[in-house]
């Protein structure tokens, strides 16, 4: 049942992914890769507030976990899309708007969980 779970938060999570990136493609073009750090930060607030409800407070059952914080948000986030887009832009002669990319990513995700994990805790 656990795998099954998995992969139903799985599919939801990569329909979603794909809807971010369509969505968003008219506004960045293919300049930043602005879908993949979107889904990357909100995917660590989202698994911060899962994490405090699922985790510490138990207020969501167990099998939640599977669904949402290991399918779901396993297939929303993306760390190899993230690495390809920096490594991308660095190759194609924006050295610097790929530090931007990289230094933005890494700390925007984790003001995200932080904040969302503190907040969480509040109520």
């Amino acid at each position: 049942m656990h795998w099954i779970s998995v992969a139903l938060g799985g599919a939801l999570g990569a329909v979603c992914r794909y809807w971010v990136s369509v969505s968003l493609l008219p506004v960045s073009g293919y300049k930043f890769p602005f879908a993949t750090l979107s889904v990357n930060v909100i995917g660590s607030l989202l698994m911060g507030i899962l994490y405090v409800l699922i985790v510490e407070k138990g207020g969501l059952p167990d099998q939640t976990r599977n669904i949402l914080m290991v399918g779901f948000l396993g297939a929303f986030t993306t760390f190899s899309t993230f690495s390809l887009d920096a490594i991308s832009l660095w190759q194609n002669g924006g050295q610097l708007m790929a530090l931007i990319y990289v230094f933005a990513t890494v700390a925007l995700c984790l003001i995200a969980i932080i904040f969302a994990i503190w907040l969480t805790r509040l109520f």
